[in-house]
């Protein structure tokens, strides 16, 4: 018996997300059930994070245990045969016998597609959101820059648990424009629930002079609050997640407890 780390993609459109869920179909769902044809016999996968319904991954990170005797491309073979085509297996290695893909984790990075035309496209509708009127891009870097940092980010998401913490840390925040859009990526330790659509929302606000970036700033330093609202889930990606190197676990079991894992 073993532990195994998956990357998975997925096409989150016809996903009500990734955590299981009684009678509707969810990404860690078909993974199981697809892991039972091979005589998996845990309880549940281990995942990095819970993906909200119609959000995609190129990079989301599961785990569980297996007694396989054959190589791993192997079994990242078998799995990718017996999964839906918009779910698939990019990667399979061993891992150690406690990794966690969710707690071991150091950094998420998102990416964010918008699209800025009068007239929708089909296409790109899938997997970006249509903003019109276009943006302003100038605004949009500067909005971005403010993120970086430790924030309390309150009045962009809710904590996982009730009265947990919403201070977070970005590491990296920025916008791209591409294919007549934007793409807007952004790197942190960890995301409040919907923080970086709130963020996307928001910005998109500011890039069409609809919301100034004192008042931005104002929410970043103060927790002021802003209008509601929220991008829509098609536009998100989970690109990677970010885990020690090697070297680092290794110093990692030397520190005392209490310590603070490096950043990325």
């Amino acid at each position: 018996m073993a532990r195994y780390q998956l990357i998975l993609a997925y096409d989150g459109t016809q996903f009500q997300g990734f955590q299981r869920q009684a009678y509707t179909r969810t990404v860690q769902g078909v993974v199981e059930a697809a892991l039972r044809q091979l005589s998996w016999e845990g309880r549940s996968i281990l995942s990095a994070g819970r993906t909200d319904t119609g959000v995609h991954a190129v990079g989301q990170v599961a785990a569980f245990d297996l007694d396989w005797r054959h190589p791993l491309p192997e079994l990242q073979n078998a799995l990718n045969a017996l999964l839906p085509l918009d779910v698939a297996v990019r990667e399979v290695r061993e891992a150690a016998a406690d990794f966690h893909p969710r707690y071991d984790a150091l950094a998420r990075r998102y990416r964010y597609r918008c699209y800025c035309q009068g007239v929708r496209d089909p296409l790109r509708e899938r997997i970006a959101w249509k903003v019109w009127p276009g943006l302003e891009g100038d605004t949009l870097v500067e909005a971005a820059g403010l993120l970086q940092g430790s924030h309390d980010f309150s009045a962009f998401g809710s904590p996982p648990k009730p009265h947990g913490s919403t201070l977070r840390t970005v590491y990296t925040a920025g916008w791209m424009q591409q294919d007549s859009g934007w793409v807007f990526e952004i790197q942190g330790n960890a995301f409040l629930y919907h923080m970086v659509r709130r963020l996307v929302y928001l910005q998109v606000l500011i890039g069409q002079e609809r919301l100034t970036l004192s008042d931005f700033q104002a929410a970043i330093d103060r927790q002021q609050p802003l209008p509601p609202g929220l991008a829509p889930a098609r536009g998100l990606t989970l690109v990677e997640v970010l885990y020690p190197a090697p070297e680092q676990e290794e110093q990692q079991s030397n520190f005392v407890e209490g310590s603070v894992k490096p950043s990325p």
